[in-house]
């Protein structure tokens, strides 16, 4: 049996707060003012920050959205996921699992995110640097299940190519209204990697 987990420093603790305080609100600007006013400034008065600590946290403004501490999270459990099992089913397992949560957790707040992603071509943009800065994460593990090194081509493609095809699928959710199951969507795409790809063309 597992030992848990430590319990987090106060000061680990401060820093989580401070940081949930910020994204709260620059979630309550962007809805009720639009991204445009969620300014540094604002976001460090509505939060009762200074501005420099808004930086401090997140350096790159959009990241406050689309970065949400989970990736540490979803390591450890891709390396919790059964020896053997195939590592498309393991990254399809943790990622909607982790999108599920969110969904019931914060759902205005995850939709938000993904109207920003499509509505906001410096959000967009972030997010396939934040995607591809998970994908590195997430692709040791991956080469730890396959006996593979970190550095692996085929394992940096494999992870890079599962996390572009996630991600194409939550902007194509935001751009067609959210009015789609988007755990549907995401088991769907991983569904057409398994099937290799292929393309046939409808009747």
């Amino acid at each position: 049996m597992s030992e848990p987990s430590p319990r987090p420093s106060l000061r680990e603790r401060k820093k989580l707060k401070t940081r949930a305080a910020i994204r709260r609100a620059t979630y309550r600007i962007a809805a009720e003012q639009g991204w445009e006013a969620a300014t540094t400034e604002a976001i460090a008065t509505a939060a009762e920050v200074s501005p420099s600590t808004v930086v401090r946290y997140f350096p790159v403004r959009e990241d406050i959205v689309l970065t949400d501490d989970q990736d540490e999270l979803l390591l450890a459990r891709l390396r919790a996921r059964p020896a053997g099992e195939d590592p498309l089913d393991s990254l399809r397992t943790v990622v909607l699992d982790a999108v599920t949560t969110a969904l019931a957790a914060e759902p205005a707040e995850t939709r938000l995110r993904a109207r920003l992603m499509v509505e906001i071509p410096a959000v967009r943009a972030r997010l396939t640097e934040t995607t591809a800065q998970t994908g590195r994460l997430l692709s040791g593990a991956i080469a730890e299940r396959t006996g593979r090194s970190r550095d692996d081509l085929e394992v940096r493609v494999f992870t890079a190519a599962v996390l572009g095809a996630l991600r194409e699928a939550a902007v194509h959710w935001a751009e067609h209204g959210q009015g789609d199951d988007l755990v549907h969507l995401l088991d769907r795409t991983v569904d057409t990697l398994k099937a290799g790809l292929t393309l046939r063309t409808r009747p």
